[in-house]
């Protein structure tokens, strides 16, 4: 699965050219894991693949920050219910909603405080984005007890996720995608 997952992200998701990234930074290369994400075999890919990772943490549920973790959070709690391990969702706003309940995490009513759940990413390049993440659902009062992501860059974004306390378990890093176009 993890093979055939490293094609679709080549052959979908990544692209050569002069790119600014998220973090303001300037990539010659660029990983946008959205289309793969949304294709049928990509979505079912990642949704396994995740829920293997967590086979084994003890987790009630998966988020992350709404765009890019919106279709994996989607993968993984379909695949969950197919494997009889149900795994809700909650997608954490870039806003609060700003009305209603003005709250940052929608899903929020399938969870109770203190529960552990699992961060989920598509691209992880210095981290902030899902540190901000982590920051509002810690704030919701649930428990980050894992952090996954499909892309590890490799630019600084484990490192600065461990100084926060949290270890990044990537499906990928660049380096293995590297190694995948090679051959």
């Amino acid at each position: 699965m993890k093979q055939r997952l490293a094609q679709l992200i080549l052959e979908k998701s990544y692209r050569e050219g002069d790119f600014v990234l998220t973090s303001g930074r300037k990539s010659d290369y660029y990983f946008d894991c959205k289309p793969t994400a949304l294709h049928p075999e990509g979505s079912f890919l990642i949704g396994s693949i995740f829920c293997d990772m967590l086979e084994s943490v003890d987790v009630m549920g998966v988020g992350g920050m709404t765009l890019g973790a919106d279709p994996l959070v989607s993968s993984v709690t379909v695949v969950s219910w197919i494997r009889k391990r149900p795994l809700p969702g909650f997608i954490v706003r870039k806003q609060s909603k700003g009305h209603g309940t003005n709250q940052f995490l929608e899903g929020l009513a399938n969870f109770a405080p203190g529960q552990k759940v699992a961060m989920l990413e598509d691209v992880v390049t210095t981290g902030g984005t899902l540190l901000k993440a982590c920051e509002r659902v810690r704030d919701a009062g649930l428990d980050i007890v894992a952090v996954l992501t499909v892309l590890d860059r490799q630019e600084g974004g484990r490192e600065n996720l461990a100084a926060a306390g949290y270890e990044l378990l990537p499906i990928f890093t660049r380096a293995d995608l590297v190694a995948a176009k090679g051959s």
